[in-house]
């Protein structure tokens, strides 16, 4: 069960720090020229990372909307797992925004860069 926790809560993490982590760079800076198209990049390479680790050890969530739904029509033992494939995503999720937040970019706010564009 630790491995698809690790997995699940990394996964997340890394699509949010890393995917998401993008467009606020390009957003916040548009002078460092990442534009759509390096947003685009980011975030698909993040998820084709995420999926070529973990589809081996959970058959890839990192979606607790997918997640639910496979669940209730599985008919399988599947609902009694259902719990780690939200728990760890909104967990890693917020981890990797918090670590953004606090530690890439301490002491802005949206309003800052929308005052700044």
């Amino acid at each position: 069960m630790g491995r698809k926790l690790a997995a699940e809560f990394f996964g997340t993490f890394w699509l949010v720090f890393g995917g998401c982590g993008s467009a606020v760079l390009a957003a916040g800076y548009p002078v460092l020229g990442i534009g759509f198209a390096g947003v685009s990049l980011a975030v698909g390479l993040a998820l084709t990372l995420i999926h070529l680790v973990s589809i081996p050890v959970t058959n890839t969530s990192v979606n607790p909307a997918r997640s639910t739904a496979l669940a209730f029509f599985a008919q399988t033992g599947a609902l009694s797992q259902l719990w780690l494939f939200w728990v760890a995503p909104l967990i890693g999720g917020a981890v990797g925004a918090l670590i953004w937040k606090h530690l890439l970019a301490p002491g802005e706010s949206p309003g800052q860069i929308a005052s700044e564009s």
